[in-house]
């Protein structure tokens, strides 16, 4: 397939890009600055100049491909405000390539996220949330899964909380980034709280196998680790940091201090089953150790 892919350089995307490649297909993706489309074009892929807010540069992006893949997604976490411009723009961005692939019977491939079922694991059949701090990525996510019944063979692939690469990435990559910060790694609650992961290479595979085979208005689980204790997570990074391990107040973490807070485990064993998909890469707590000391100014660590 030639597929359009948005949001191409960031942690899953570069992954995807590199997959669809290796495995015959070519790639148009969407680069908003020099640097994308120079990284893009080494990869091997097209490129396609545009923002995400550039709804005709999408459709123009989706009309001229055989399949979409849709990572995009804004990089401001800093308030709750940004991340609701984030999830807007996004689903702006999801219900124009929808509306270009419409009875066309022709693949369009979103993210998500694992919904959090109190008392177990979430499964694929579980509905994604609609209401709350991201209730209305949920909302533009459903809105694509039921275009199956207008021609577009639209499926999700729900991300677990962290993914990630060489020790970096996901709600763990935040942690890190706030330990370095505050000097503490830090961790809200008791830490019992356990969140699902999945290494980025992995996670590529997944969204190639819902590309070409998985049926229209159906969701995938890309987890590999079903719930590391954020206590264990914290550990690992304050060990590689140096830093003390503490219970910090969930507040700390801006707008997704709540969602850190909560239990969220997640399973993937309908998606193993029907897409045969096994990850094979390293675990969270294995990928952290990778987690680079800080060095002063002589460089020394």
């Amino acid at each position: 397939m030639h597929v359009f892919v948005t949001g191409g350089t960031g942690t899953i995307g570069s992954a995807v890009v590199a997959e669809l490649l290796a495995n015959g297909h070519t790639v148009l993706a969407l680069a908003r600055s020099d640097r994308s489309a120079q990284a893009l074009t080494e990869a091997g892929a097209q490129v396609l100049r545009g923002q995400l807010a550039d709804l005709d540069v999408l459709r123009a992006g989706a009309a001229q491909s055989d399949g979409v893949i849709s990572l995009a997604f804004g990089s401001d976490y800093s308030t709750g405000e940004a991340v609701a411009r984030s999830i807007a723009e996004e689903g702006a961005a999801l219900a124009a390539l929808g509306e270009e692939l419409l009875g066309s019977d022709r693949p369009i491939v979103t993210v998500s996220g694992t919904p959090w079922v109190p008392g177990r694991r979430s499964t694929e059949t579980d509905p994604a949330p609609t209401e709350g701090p991201v209730g209305g990525r949920g909302r533009s996510v459903n809105a694509l899964l039921d275009l199956a019944a207008r021609g577009v063979r639209g499926t999700a692939v729900r991300m677990p909380r962290t993914v990630h690469n060489e020790g970096k990435g996901g709600f763990a990559g935040l942690l890190t980034d706030q330990a370095r910060r505050t000097g503490v790694s830090g961790y809200p609650g008791d830490g019992t709280q356990r969140w699902p992961a999945v290494h980025a290479l992995d996670a590529a595979v997944l969204f190639r196998l819902a590309l070409e085979s998985a049926p229209a208005g159906t969701a995938w689980h890309a987890v590999a680790d079903e719930g590391d204790a954020v206590r264990d997570i914290a550990t690992v990074i304050g060990r590689r940091l140096g830093l003390p391990v503490e219970a910090v107040p969930q507040e700390n973490f801006g707008p997704f201090g709540p969602i850190f807070a909560m239990d969220q485990p997640a399973s993937s064993a309908h998606t193993r089953e029907v897409l045969g998909w096994q990850p094979t890469h390293p675990s969270l707590l294995e990928d952290l150790e990778n987690i680079q000391p800080a060095k002063d100014v002589t460089g020394r660590a």
